[in-house]
Order: C-alpha cells, then structure tokens, then sequence
C-alpha cells in the first residue's frame, strides 16, 4: 500500500477532537509540503526545462490524471494559462471520464489506460508535444496509459506521484515524487496531495512561461485582456512599463488589438502595431532587449 493510503498517526481519535485540535492537524500536516517539494527541486528542474524547450519548438503541454489530481491538472490548464497567454491551446488538461468528472466522480474511469490514448488522439498528440501523467498514488491506469501512448510517438513524457518508487516513474523520461506521506483524513489525497500537486503544477506552467518571454519583470504582459478586471491590467501594465498615463496606454491597447508586448513597443518605441509586431517577431517575443 502506497504511503498516501497510510494511517496517519497524528490524526488518531479525530473524531472526538475539538473543532479547533482539527484545524489545527491539518494546518500543522500542510505546513510540511512546501519542504517536500523543495526536496524534489532536482526533479522539478529537468522537467520544467524540457517543457521550456517544447514550447520553444512550438509543441504543447499536456497533464492527465484522475480524480483530484486530474481535476487540478485540467485546473491549471484552463484558468491559469489562458491568463498568462495569447495561446490558450499551449497547456491542455485531460481528466479520466473527460469534462463531467469535474463535476461527478465516474467510477472506474481511471482504470482505463486505453481511455487515455484516445484522448490524447482527439488532441492529434505528436511527438513534438509533452505529457506529463499526474498519479497521487503513483499507479493509475489512466495517467499511465498517457506516458506509454505518448511514449510510443516520441513524445517527451513526465510524471507527478506523491509517493517514492512510484511505478509510473518507471514510464517516463521526467519523474517527480513528493512523498507527502499518510493524509490527516486516511487515504483523502484531496489534501496534502492534492496541495503538492498543486504546488508544482503552479512551478512547472509559471516558470516555463516566464522563459518564453510572456512576463517582464514580474509583469504579465501577454496577458489576455478577455474581461473587464484583464483589461485594467493590461492598460496599467503597459502604462508602468512605457511611463505612458493610464488613457494613452488604453489607446494603444485597442490599437494593438489587445497584445500588451505590441502596445509597449509602441509607446516605447513611437511605432505603430505593424512595425511593433516586426520587433516582438524578430526578437522571439521578448520585450527586454527593446526597451
């Protein structure tokens, strides 16, 4: 049995504990995993690398998993990314049992590793693309079938356990494995699993767009102004950036046609959209150099 699937012993009796001893073991159990996963660095780097290299090339990221691993895979592909860029389709989430298991647990859905290859069919996988396969135990069927099918076409493959010698680790060329040991509530992964996940999730996507050239400073500025609030953002982005006053950097944001890089070389630079888009081109998209 897997260490996720262990008792914990700091949680016996917790039942009969006090609303605030509750509070109070899960704190005390979640304050352990930002450590665990600073100890899997020398795993997470490699990683994070080779996805930098693939979106460079111009390939896609995929994660899959199960449950609430899955869940928070599809997560961060469908709201962080398309935050962070022009192109939403970079990152892609696939959850055993597809979007309504988000909602309601299908059962046996991850047991399916024939169900993972013909997801990743409908996203016409190619070997220039990366799938990372999320396991808490370390063993679903369904993120393992997507590194062996992955595999088969050349594709760069990565795995996510939050156990040691897990045996999807074995499967692929980039394993991470964060031992978060037994749960406060015995084998609810939701919980310092799921945290752990999460945690790398959010250094694997931040950092690899961050190297592409999608942040300046510590400023999203290919950020998709979709509603109101991204909008405000961006106008207040370019007007920092350029030193352009919050009405003229609106401007220029509606002349670039809502690319926030574009509009900073405009104003920087007394260029118009065209000649901007030349200079982000010519430059791979990194602003620095430019201003």
């Amino acid at each position: 049995m897997s260490s996720t699937e262990d008792r914990n012993p700091r949680s016996y009796d917790l039942d009969i504990k006090s609303t605030r001893e509750i509070l109070e073991i899960i704190n005390q159990e979640d304050q352990t995993i930002a450590k665990k996963v600073y100890e899997a660095m020398d795993q997470i780097e490699p990683l994070v690398d080779k996805v930098i290299e693939t979106f460079t090339n111009g390939g896609r990221l995929f994660y899959l998993g199960a449950g609430t691993s899955g869940r928070l895979g599809v997560l961060d592909a469908s709201e962080t990314v398309p935050t962070f860029s022009v192109d939403p389709k970079m990152v892609t989430g696939l959850i055993a049992g597809g979007d309504d298991a988000l909602r309601n647990p299908i059962e046996n859905a991850e047991d399916s590793k024939e169900a993972a290859k013909e997801d990743l069919q409908k996203e016409n996988l190619t070997e220039n693309d990366f799938v990372i396969g999320i396991a808490a135990s370390g063993r679903t069927p369904y993120s393992i079938g997507a590194v062996e099918y992955a595999k088969e076409l050349g594709a760069s493959t990565g795995s996510i356990a939050c156990n040691k010698n897990a045996k999807i680790s074995s499967y692929v060329d980039f394993p991470i494995e964060i031992e978060t040991g037994a749960e406060v509530l015995s084998g609810s992964t939701r919980m310092k699993a799921g945290t752990a996940t999460k945690l790398v999730l959010n250094m694997i996507t931040t950092t690899a767009m961050i190297k592409i050239g999608k942040v300046y400073d510590n400023l999203m500025v290919d950020v998709r102004p979709t509603n109101e609030k991204l909008v405000d953002r961006a106008t207040k982005i370019i007007s920092e950036i350029s030193g352009c006053d919050y009405d003229r950097s609106n401007k220029l944001l509606k002349e670039a046609n809502n690319n926030v890089k574009a509009a900073i070389i405009m104003a920087i630079k007394d260029v118009d959209y065209e000649k901007a888009s030349e200079i982000l081109e010519k430059n791979k998209g990194f602003i620095r150099e430019e201003i």
